[in-house]
């Protein structure tokens, strides 16, 4: 019985992260498919608090690849199932803003330039947010 609770207690300690130790969400195929809305934004949310984290502790290559995963998102968007009426008639917009802003992010992190980053982070959380089911 012992063993049993030491060997459930140890893979759950192993299957679980810390709290800095996030695993990075892989990024979606090049190939653009219809995923649904609330998938989309979820993923979006998670990104770019990842990118948020790189940043704090200067991560700047895990920076530049959440940045591409975003710019990825902004292309998925357009295409996405499920979309909420109130963002029919401007997700194009909203991703197409999210898609430069995560360009812009991506080339302020090659130029780990910090100014730059946190102005750029400002604006993607913001069309993230916007982009949200509720209101």
């Amino acid at each position: 019985m012992k063993r049993c609770l030491l060997l459930c207690g140890a893979a759950l300690l192993a299957g679980c992260n810390a709290p800095g130790e996030r695993t990075a969400m892989p990024p979606l195929p090049e190939r653009v498919t219809a995923l649904p809305y609330a998938d989309l934004l979820t993923r979006a949310r998670a990104v770019a608090t990842q990118a948020n984290e790189a940043f704090y502790v200067d991560r700047w290559t895990e920076l530049e690849e959440t940045a591409t995963n975003l710019e990825r998102i902004a292309r998925y968007l357009p295409k996405a199932d499920d979309v909420p009426a109130k963002h029919k008639d401007t997700l194009g917009e909203y991703s197409a803003d999210l898609g430069k802003a995560a360009e812009e992010l991506r080339k302020s992190a090659v130029a780990r330039d910090v100014k730059a980053t946190t102005a750029v982070l400002e604006r993607v959380n913001r069309k993230v947010r916007e982009m949200r089911l509720a209101n």
